[in-house]
């Protein structure tokens, strides 16, 4: 959890909100919106104005009294305060196909993450370049994370590797994870982490198509 800079500790569900608070300016900006109200922003993702106003006021006073917010101002505000108004170099881990699809993932790139080393262990992936970019060796991982200056690690590993390779990598000093390995895996203090299972996303969707309530009907209907 954060401090923000009126002192108060940030949830990780306020820094979810702020990611989509971002995405819908850009809709809003796109769509030739220069003023957006918190009622508006709030319509755009199913929450109240005063969770809005609540999640911002966190972080400073952005609106105007009867104007709103100006959306372009808004947008770059937080995109300073999630870290995305700079660049952050990123190392990928696991050259099968979800390693090599989160490499064409353009809007990476446009968040400003780039994917600077690829790293895997089998002899029959590495030497290969995808999207301009060569797979390195594992086991050389410490140097090639130094001379890219790696911040940020993406983990596409099976799950029985996931947690050996986390570990190495905070010895090399990587501070922050986004795991694709269908585990969770666990980090010292310090260390962040984000568990990103896409086969959970699905279960809690089938789960909600199981248990879905039927609208009732009444007779003659």
């Amino acid at each position: 959890m954060t401090i923000g800079t009126n002192g108060n500790k940030i949830s990780d569900a306020t820094v979810r909100r702020l990611s989509k608070y971002y995405r819908s300016l850009k809709y809003a900006y796109d769509r030739g919106m220069r003023t957006i109200s918190s009622q508006e922003l709030a319509d755009m993702n199913g929450l109240t104005a005063a969770q809005v106003r609540k999640d911002l006021s966190f972080f400073g006073a952005f609106g105007r009294r009867g104007l709103g917010y100006y959306v372009a101002d808004l947008q770059r505000n937080i995109a300073r305060i999630l870290g995305i108004n700079k660049t952050w170099n990123v190392a990928l881990v696991g050259a099968g196909n979800i390693g090599r699809a989160l490499i064409d993932y353009d809007q990476f790139r446009q968040q400003g993450f780039l994917i600077k080393l690829v790293l895997d262990n089998d002899p029959n992936k590495v030497g290969n370049i995808y999207h301009g970019i060569e797979v390195k060796d594992f086991a050389n991982a410490d140097e090639e994370i130094r001379k890219n200056k790696i911040r940020v690690a993406i983990i596409a590993v099976p799950s029985q590797f996931a947690q050996g390779v986390v570990d190495k990598m905070v010895e090399s000093k990587v501070r922050a994870f986004l795991n694709f390995a269908p585990i969770t895996v666990q980090v010292p203090d310090g260390v962040f982490v984000r568990n990103e299972n896409m086969a959970i996303e699905l279960e809690a969707l089938s789960f909600a198509l199981t248990n879905r309530r039927e609208p009732r009907r009444t007779i003659g209907q």
